[in-house]
């Protein structure tokens, strides 16, 4: 196999039934989603702090990856991923949900804060750095409260996605995973472009 690439994708969430549709486990819904499209199964790998799963598209093979670590502690598994598969960070592809983001839109940058994101910030901790390629799916900002605005939100991001928003979702994970198929060393500047300027509204 040495002669194909690799694409490396890991979705961040928390692990549990209770916690598949959440909004905040957006990452895990486009990994499944991706994985399905070519009958791939997850498997547990401790060594990688993953349910892990892979497949072979055109001379790529696709490594995909759900950390069990829970949202918090997602540089844990980060880690051991790049330890074990002996990669540089920029070969990372992180897919994570984003408040502050209107559902149907998505923001990608190779490098950056945590923005405030739990997943995010734990990544950057882990590996002393900021710069891996991060795609940020929008989930919309909750109801506004002042008096609870913490408990809102968090209530916001573990609450699940209604049939209308899953709509929104398969349209958005069809152009996330046609971007994902065309993305190499080549013309990443141009994929980061195209999916920053997405509309599901001009669909």
């Amino acid at each position: 196999m040495s002669n194909y690439h690799e694409k490396f994708i890991i979705g961040l969430g928390n692990p549990g039934k209770k916690y598949d549709n959440n909004r905040h486990n957006i990452g895990f819904l486009f990994i499944q989603e991706f994985a399905k499209s070519y009958n791939s199964n997850f498997l547990l790998k401790n060594k990688l702090k993953s349910n892990y799963a892979e497949f072979i598209s055109d001379e790529v093979i696709y490594r995909m990856f759900m950390p069990t670590t829970f949202m918090n502690n997602s540089g844990e598994a980060i880690r051991a991923i790049i330890d074990w598969f002996k990669i540089e960070k920029n070969k990372l592809i992180i897919i994570v949900d984003d408040i502050d983001i209107p559902l149907g839109k998505i923001r990608v940058r190779k490098k950056g804060s945590s923005g405030g994101h739990n997943g995010l910030k734990s990544i950057i901790n882990h590996l002393n750095s900021k710069e891996f390629l991060r795609i940020r799916i929008g989930i919309g900002s909750p109801p506004r409260i002042e008096k609870d605005k913490k408990r809102n939100t968090i209530s916001h991001v573990l609450g699940n996605f209604s049939k209308s928003e899953k709509l929104i979702l398969n349209e958005i994970f069809c152009k996330m995973i046609h971007a994902l198929h065309k993305l190499n060393d080549s013309n990443e500047n141009s994929i980061i472009e195209e999916l920053n300027s997405f509309n599901i509204n001009e669909l």
